[in-house]
């Protein structure tokens, strides 16, 4: 479990991290470089899980042989079945990471949610719906493996 102690707000039991695939921790397919690499050092302290319509089929093997979890979902009402996800494994006990307007409801509901802007862009829903807005996946992943530093944004 992770614990994140922001000044002014209540204190986070995270349990689960929970990523989309393409557009937040994969570019055409393939894993960002870097990414899991600190994925594993996160894995020590929360279960990590890739939720994913798998637009390029490629994401199983992308994560073969990590500590990830893996979830493919149908092609309609991805955001709902990215919500359910969440709720299925706690959302109050859940950071998730997204990019497009299929991840809104999940960052939305989430303990945290965090938007990343990279080469796919990012939905203004999911913007908006997120807690905090990263220009790197490894940004975001360096943040919560050195959490102090969510501390100046979040803090109230």
């Amino acid at each position: 479990m992770m614990r994140l102690e922001i000044p002014g707000n209540n204190t986070l039991e995270i349990e689960h991290l929970v990523l989309d695939y393409n557009g937040t921790i994969a570019f055409k397919g393939e894993i960002i470089q870097g990414v899991l690499e600190r994925l594993s050092l996160l894995s020590s302290s929360v279960k990590v899980h890739v939720i994913t319509a798998d637009t390029y089929g490629s994401v199983h093997q992308q994560c073969e042989g990590h500590d990830v979890f893996v979830s493919v979902i149908g092609l309609e009402n991805q955001d709902r079945e990215k919500l359910m996800f969440i709720e299925s494994l706690g959302a109050s006990h859940c950071i998730s990471i997204g990019n497009g307007k299929n991840d809104a409801l999940m960052l939305a509901h989430s303990a945290l949610g965090f938007s990343v802007i990279q080469e796919e862009g990012t939905s203004t829903q999911t913007l908006i719906a997120s807690d905090v807005v990263f220009k790197s996946i490894n940004d975001v992943l360096d943040a919560l493996i050195y959490p102090k530093r969510l501390i100046a944004t979040l803090r109230n």
